[in-house]
């Protein structure tokens, strides 16, 4: 039972059953339902009802009751319902279309930055490759100071873009890279060539070279989306 008043672990709880499939689409819940099996007072959880509703999880009538919404109406951007999805039985097939999502806009997003970074920004992305470089290169790739290198460079990659639709994804990205972290899909070594690309699109960017960024970041998305793709053939080529 969860004490009352913690709204997040109501929210959390909820909304993992929801992702999970555990409670599924039509379902049908009441506030005394929710009260009595989370041990919460009404309030929090109308209040992680209605955080529900606005990531389009659930949805409340008069007369019906509160409802599981199919799938195809949630913000899957959002960075919750991103971590619940990746820690429920769906989390090989969500990898999957996160990483499509990457391979379609990061290239793009590496392209505008070469054109558009600040310098301290060119300097900071290089910095951040050094880093993953002497940790991946030790066998640190699966722990906390590789990840944070990891994050803050894919996440800078994105903002540096100077694109505000872009930069919108940084934090389902952070998501992708943390889930595969925390689920223990990262390895300790990274695939070979995954350093040098990552040098490769710091180098691009830091020299303005818009070309070369996009190409580098493309052939490292693609080199990730086949390492979460194992005995599944290697990610579609460009026609």
């Amino acid at each position: 039972m969860i004490p009352k008043g913690l709204h997040g672990d109501v929210l959390d709880a909820l909304g993992h059953r929801i992702a999970s499939g555990d409670l599924t689409e039509g379902t049908v819940l009441t506030l005394a339902h929710l009260e009595e099996s989370y041990g919460a007072s009404r309030t929090v959880v109308r209040e992680a009802v209605r955080v529900l509703e606005s990531m389009g999880m659930l949805a409340s009538r008069r007369r019906v009751g509160i409802t599981v919404q199919p799938r195809e109406r949630w913000d899957e951007l959002d960075p919750k319902v991103i971590r619940w999805t990746l820690a429920g039985p769906a989390r090989q097939q969500h990898l999957e279309a996160l990483m499509e999502l990457r391979v379609a806009v990061e290239p793009i997003a590496a392209a505008l930055a070469a054109q558009r970074a600040t310098p301290e920004q060119r300097a900071e992305l290089i910095r951040l490759s050094d880093v993953m470089t002497e940790l991946g290169t030790q066998g640190q790739a699966d722990t906390a100071p590789y990840l944070e290198a990891d994050l803050a460079f894919h996440s800078l990659v994105l903002t540096a873009s100077g694109n505000p639709l872009l930069s919108a994804l940084e934090q389902p990205v952070r998501e992708v890279l943390a889930g595969r972290t925390h689920f223990g899909m990262h390895p300790k070594t990274p695939a070979p060539g995954t350093l040098e690309q990552h040098a490769t699109v710091a180098a691009a960017v830091a020299e303005g070279d818009a070309a070369a960024a996009e190409q580098s970041s493309r052939a490292h998305l693609r080199g990730v989306w086949e390492e979460i793709l194992p005995g599944r053939g290697a990610a579609p080529q460009d026609g």
